[in-house]
């Protein structure tokens, strides 16, 4: 698990930079609404994502951590491009230091109905791409800007 492997590494490293490969799914309906997630730990809006497990590719971890976060199962994914740099550094609420490397993912199509059950979302809902709320945790804002601008 993950969890557990991050947990370990914060054991021998405190809160020091690390840096964290990962992945960011945007759930695009109609071409028009963005699904976000009102996420439980920063009480910003965020896409669905997060970190790469032992062994896993990006893909696996985008498809993964979509389902673990909606509920829902993608019926098709096209990569889109993968951000990094000083620019997705990120300070957690708990201290943790963090250079993201985040692998940007399409979703067009999904199965399942949207549903939170891992705890890390306190909502989850569409928005117009053209009126997405003020309040984006701020990695997310350049995912979305990095698909939105491309």
């Amino acid at each position: 698990m993950v969890q557990n492997y991050i947990m370990d590494l914060r054991k021998r490293i405190g809160h020091d930079p690390v840096i964290m490969v990962g992945s960011g799914v945007l759930v695009v309906r109609n071409q028009t609404d963005l699904l976000l997630q009102l996420r439980s730990d920063t009480e910003n809006w965020g896409v669905p994502g997060g970190a790469m497990e032992l062994g896993e590719s990006l893909e696996q971890t985008a498809k993964r951590e979509l389902k673990e976060e909606t509920g829902l199962q993608a019926l098709n994914m096209r990569f889109v491009t993968v951000l990094s740099g000083e620019e997705l550094f990120y300070t957690y609420p708990n201290g943790d230091q963090v250079y993201n490397v985040v692998a940007i993912y399409e979703v067009t199509q999904v199965e399942g109905a949207l549903r939170m059950e891992d705890g890390e979302s306190l909502d989850l809902r569409y928005f117009p791409l053209n009126n997405l709320p003020h309040n984006i945790q701020s990695i997310s804002r350049k995912i979305i800007d990095a698909y939105l601008f491309l």
